[in-house]
């Protein structure tokens, strides 16, 4: 036997395989741009080799034996492993401009660190992050996916879950320390997160007696609280990051849920691009890997 542990000469191997297939050497010496003697050596010396009969000659083509039969299927698919795995690493693959749009404190808090994985793990996509301030950016026809915040409920979108929200009171360490923190100046984002009234009568609290501040997006509120502004009642698992990494720490055990959540949404009709859709997937698929779509305790 040759090196590569016995493997016969390829060209041996890619004759037999055509000529199984094609039950006749001289439509696999057509189909290969050999010669039918050609063809019927590279078979002769291939059954040599292997000791075994692998055809027999019949007035109009040929037959596989049983050992040819056997054979047969096994080269057949480790030429097709060969062949996925050259197109794979070595084709030059269209890139395709992926639109995401999202609001921009998602985008900023949870998506960017995704990217680099992201671009690895779809090099297909040229991806293009668009991020909306209001509910009034999104369109209904937008044709790509984009990042909802709200119940799931979107009219004419398909709608994955990324993350439930739940809402907590935070604040730069040391800032309360000693003190009623709901004396401290409160920080809140207008619109749907505006929700500090509802915590406090839910936690059974009197209303927060501080100053209030008011965002028009959480990553800007998230930075001021971060900086010892105020209190944030904080959305998980929007702030986690600075949870875990200490730069906010929570101020109650009670923890509330908004009852809403972030969804990747995209047409629910019509198919999306190749491109898209690997990208909708992996989002997809990164989120509900790291749980994020469920309660976290980052006390």
């Amino acid at each position: 036997m040759d090196s590569l542990n016995g493997l016969p000469p390829l060209d041996w191997l890619r004759s037999f395989e055509a000529a199984a297939r094609l039950s006749n050497f001289t439509a696999a010496a057509s189909e290969l741009g050999l010669t039918q003697a050609a063809v019927s050596q590279h078979i002769r010396l291939l059954e040599e080799r292997l000791k075994r009969r692998l055809f027999t000659r019949l007035a109009r083509g040929v037959e596989l034996t049983p050992d040819g039969a056997a054979y047969l299927p096994h080269l057949q698919s480790a030429f097709a492993t060969i062949g996925a795995s050259t197109r794979e690493l070595f084709e030059t693959r269209p890139v395709e401009t992926v639109t995401l749009r999202s609001p921009i404190s998602f985008a900023v808090l949870m998506i960017a660190p995704l990217l680099p994985t992201l671009a690895a793990a779809v090099p297909s996509a040229h991806l293009r992050i668009e991020t909306i301030h209001t509910p009034a950016d999104q369109s209904e026809n937008f044709a790509g996916p984009d990042i909802r915040y709200g119940n799931g409920s979107f009219p004419g979108r398909r709608a994955d879950l990324l993350t439930r929200e739940t809402l907590v009171p935070m604040a730069a360490p040391g800032l309360a320390d000693g003190s009623d923190w709901t004396r401290l100046p409160m920080l809140s984002v207008v619109g749907a997160r505006e929700m500090w009234g509802e915590w406090f009568a839910a936690a059974r609290l009197p209303p927060g007696a501080g100053a209030s501040l008011k965002f028009d997006s959480f990553v800007v509120a998230l930075e001021a609280a971060k900086n010892g502004a105020g209190v944030l009642l904080g959305s998980r698992p929007l702030a986690n990051a600075a949870l875990r990494e200490g730069s906010l720490v929570p101020l109650s055990d009670f923890v509330l849920a908004s009852g809403a959540g972030h969804h990747l949404t995209s047409p629910a009709t019509g198919p999306l691009s190749g491109a898209t859709e690997s990208v909708r997937r992996w989002l997809v698929a990164a989120f509900q890997s790291e749980h994020r779509a469920g309660p976290q305790d980052l006390r």
